[in-house]
């Protein structure tokens, strides 16, 4: 579909607003939409989306500021009727090849209401592009503007439902506050919440964005993290083993272990291909990920500081250690720790672990990992939000649904 998505202004301009509609975009154009923003300031940040800059769309716009000046009194001053006509025929010529239209916000706030007028009439005139009327904010319903509202026109555009628009809030309060203002059914009006773009909010290397698609990450649940080499004495066939009970309590467990094959004993190639014999005897292709097979000279030190900033927690099961980084990047990582009660990786996490034996039966083990992540608040919310507040997973589950009704 060709989208058009409008607000007063675009990134680099910072507002919440922004910073929404620019995070529809992207995930609109990565779904393989032609998308462009329609705003009175910002500028192109991705070739893909191309920034239209029409300077009156902007609600600082001198001449806006003028007209709102007069507005706030209650007075309609003679120039609006005819900034509306013009700012209608600039929407029709910039949508007129257009499927849909999203409007941030310019139909809830009076930060423009000759832009609102003309988008109005614009629904009123033509069927297509689809109109989709995204709230985030209710000017009527807000104390500290209510003596910039009067009754009558154009005032009363932020307040009566308007024909042949989809209407959308950001959450299922602002439904019900819209649907009381507006006289109209909740029942049709959709919720669409904001979201994150986990891999961009993190800052990833290129590398790390391609493994986590190319292996299908983000869905993890919890993601496991081992940052070792592959050798024998990380005992990692009991962290595979682990993983093989565990997802039968969390069926969306993943484990990346990051390492190559250790790099001063040829044996250690022997040991890469007994583990990956043991993944596939348990049937975990798909949840453990040996990123040696991926990248056999092994990650960068940022790249790796990018699976720490990804992962849920640490799972460290070796059998001797001297010291134990890994613990060290874990805390300032916030990760939740689990790994064998050795003394140096003790000394490090002290009571902020949780401990098994080298040679613990991998169900016992399991069992003690979900008790724990069933108790942490932390995970649970950072799951919900993997879960339901991702821009990929608003768009699949809510974002797509919605335009393909429009069709």
């Amino acid at each position: 579909m060709k989208i058009s998505l409008l607000h007063y202004a675009a990134p680099p301009i910072v507002g919440g607003v922004e910073i929404v509609m620019a995070s529809q975009a992207t995930q609109l154009s990565r779904s393989g939409h032609d998308v462009q923003i329609l705003a009175g300031r910002g500028k192109t940040w991705d070739r893909k989306i191309p920034v239209i800059v029409e300077p009156r769309f902007d609600s600082t716009h001198p001449e806006i500021l003028k007209i709102k000046s007069s507005l706030d009194k209650g007075k309609v001053p003679s120039e609006f009727e005819q900034l509306k006509n013009e700012l209608l025929k600039v929407l029709e010529a910039r949508l007129q090849d257009q499927d849909a239209l999203i409007c941030h916000n310019v139909a809830s706030l009076h930060k423009n209401l000759a832009l609102t007028a003309a988008i109005y009439e614009f629904t009123r005139n033509y069927d297509k592009p689809r109109v989709i009327l995204w709230h985030h904010d209710l000017a009527w319903s807000m104390p500290g503007y209510q003596k910039e509202l009067h009754s009558g026109y154009p005032w009363n555009l932020l307040r009566i439902p308007w024909h042949n628009v989809r209407y959308v809030t950001i959450s299922e309060p602002r439904r019900v506050e819209l649907a009381n203002l507006i006289h109209f059914p909740e029942s049709q009006i959709e919720v669409i919440p904001g979201g994150v773009n986990i891999t961009d909010f993190l800052g990833l290397q290129t590398r790390t964005r391609q493994l986590i698609n190319k292996l299908n990450l983000l869905p993890a649940a919890p993601l496991f993290l081992t940052p070792v080499r592959l050798t024998r004495r990380k005992n990692l066939e009991q962290a595979i083993c682990i993983m093989a009970e565990l997802r039968k309590l969390l069926p969306d467990a993943e484990l990346v272990i990051t390492g190559p094959t250790g790099a001063h004993n040829p044996a250690n190639e022997q040991y890469l291909q007994e583990l990956k014999a043991l993944r596939q005897e348990l049937n975990l292709e798909k949840a453990v990920h040996l990123l040696a097979e991926h990248v056999p000279q092994g990650l960068t030190e940022l790249e790796i500081a990018d699976f720490f900033r990804l992962a849920d927690c640490l799972l460290l099961t070796s059998h001797e250690e001297g010291f134990g980084i890994p613990i060290i990047e874990a805390g300032i990582s916030r990760l939740i720790i689990f790994c064998t009660d050795l003394p140096p990786l003790r000394m490090l996490a002290q009571e902020d672990a949780t401990y098994f034996l080298p040679s613990e039966e991998p169900a016992s083990v399991a069992q003690r990992i979900y008790t724990r992540l069933k108790s942490d608040p932390v995970y649970h919310l950072r799951n919900r939000v993997r879960s339901h507040f991702t821009w990929e997973s608003i768009y699949r589950n809510k974002i797509a649904p919605l335009l393909e009704e429009l069709l």
